[in-house]
């Protein structure tokens, strides 16, 4: 069973910057496609963020497109979140999602299209 394990998450400045990370253990990420969630106290699951297995396609939400990049790095088997201009609102824990896609051309925020998750891993935006 593929597993997937979230890290990067801090407490950090409004304004400021912060790459997650989500990388895979017992199989490798290169068929998958690979998506990003948050939730925040209180408030449902937000898909912000995915990337197909070939890279070739990327989606984000409105409430994070320009500030907000995802890559990943098939040879590390992980996929990164690069976040830039955080905003007090951005707190939430963060989730990576992934799903089979051999073809290379899923990428979809919808949490439904996902079939393994990560443990989450917590972004507080503070001064």
């Amino acid at each position: 069973q593929l597993q997937l394990v979230e890290s990067g998450g801090t407490l950090v400045q409004p304004g400021g910057s912060l790459r997650l990370s989500c990388a895979a253990s017992r199989f490798t990420l290169d068929y998958y496609a690979i998506g990003w969630f948050r939730q925040a106290p209180g408030k449902e699951r937000e898909g912000i963020s995915c990337i197909s297995s070939s890279g070739g396609s990327t989606n984000y939400a409105d409430s994070v497109k320009g500030r907000f990049t995802i890559t990943r790095d098939n040879a590390k088997d992980t996929v990164f979140l690069q976040m830039n201009s955080l905003r007090p609102d951005d707190t939430a824990v963060y989730y990576c999602a992934a799903v089979s896609d051999v073809r290379g051309n899923i990428c979809g925020l919808g949490a439904s299209l996902y079939d393994y998750w990560g443990q989450g891993t917590q972004v507080t935006v503070s001064s």
